[in-house]
């Protein structure tokens, strides 16, 4: 069947980046191009039509396929589209400066919608564009400090406090479990505890974990604040690709004390008891406290996960046998005297 005598195929049509859509019909690739730069004032030399689905150019071969009412896009020379994915970063990037045409014009739908999808998804928009992760200290941003003690200044400084406040529970723990060791060998895991909280107190109880001034080697977070979950203890990343950024606003500083510092091989179940088992039998081998110093307070086994991914399960993992003990070190063997000639 000739092109002339098949009825004419109805798409819309807009420019790029334009939200308005015209409705354009005709026969042939080339006739909706001219009838689409025509209503949109645009060159024909130079342009061409894609698909807005996936930015596929139509072309005569392609042109009967197409379903009719498809959504095309109008190029001009120099312009690209490659579908959603265009109108998706186009969006995005207005989450870098927002601007106050955007957060306006949220809020007003918001104040009108009444479908629970859609209020959360512009509540989440609105929460998002008003963070204020810029902003430091007390004075420059009031309403994150809001709940909080006069004496923290900065965000920083609470969040270095909060990620102390966990690593010190960690080694109160620890030192809670020595009544359950056997009296001959107290003495010694008192002594070994009390080692660890010398290094803990030297390195500041890694609070640098959650400061975002922190050099790169020694915090968690992105020098904007941002903190990506780790994923499970079994995974070797997080599925759900969960972050946040609790610099941002107040509502993020909460919700960011539901997520946990994990022990990927556990505290309680392992590394204490295994800890004490191991005091009570070195048999006059030297303990490699420092070993289960790293596993109990350092990033070595912690994992910095959304309250999503913490699995509560039992993660059936061991510490290490050869790392329990410090090796014995190898006796010199005494040099050949030298013959004379």
């Amino acid at each position: 069947m000739s092109a002339l005598s098949r009825k004419p195929k109805t798409f819309k049509l807009r420019a790029l980046h334009s939200q308005k859509k015209f409705g354009v019909a005709g026969r042939s690739c080339q006739e909706v191009l001219r009838k689409g730069c025509l209503l949109l004032q645009l060159p024909v030399p130079g342009s061409r039509l894609c698909l807005y689905e996936d930015g596929t150019e139509l072309t005569g071969d392609y042109f009967w396929s197409v379903p009719d009412n498809a959504e095309l896009v109008l190029l001009t020379k120099g312009q690209s589209w490659q579908g959603y994915v265009s109108d998706i970063s186009c969006f995005l990037s207005m989450f870098h400066e927002p601007h106050a045409g955007l957060i306006q014009a949220a809020r007003q739908l918001l104040s009108g919608e009444r479908a629970p999808l859609r209020q959360k998804l512009l509540a989440d928009l609105l929460h998002t564009v008003s963070e204020n992760s810029g902003a430091e200290t007390r004075a420059e941003d009031p309403p994150w400090f809001e709940g909080l003690e006069s004496r923290f200044r900065s965000k920083s400084g609470y969040l270095r406090y909060s990620c102390e406040s966990r690593i010190r529970s960690y080694l109160r723990e620890v030192s809670c479990h020595a009544p359950a060791v056997g009296a001959e060998a107290r003495e010694e895991y008192v002594r070994v505890v009390d080692a660890m909280g010398q290094k803990l107190r030297a390195a500041q109880y890694n609070g640098g974990y959650f400061d975002r001034g922190a050099k790169a080697g020694g915090r968690l977070c992105t020098p904007e604040g941002w903190f990506s979950c780790q994923g499970p203890f079994d995974m070797d990343d997080c599925v759900s690709k969960h972050s946040i950024n609790p610099y941002g606003n107040r509502e993020s500083r909460v919700l960011f004390s539901t997520w946990n510092l994990d022990h990927v091989i556990e505290k309680k179940r392992t590394i204490v008891p295994t800890l004490a088992e191991a005091i009570e039998d070195r048999g006059g081998r030297e303990l490699d406290w420092e070993y289960f110093y790293s596993l109990l307070f350092t990033s070595e086994n912690l994992k910095l996960v959304h309250i999503a991914c913490h699995k509560k399960t039992t993660h059936g993992l061991r510490c290490d046998p050869g790392r329990i003990y410090k090796r014995p070190a190898k006796p010199r063997g005494r040099r050949a005297a030298r013959k004379r000639p």
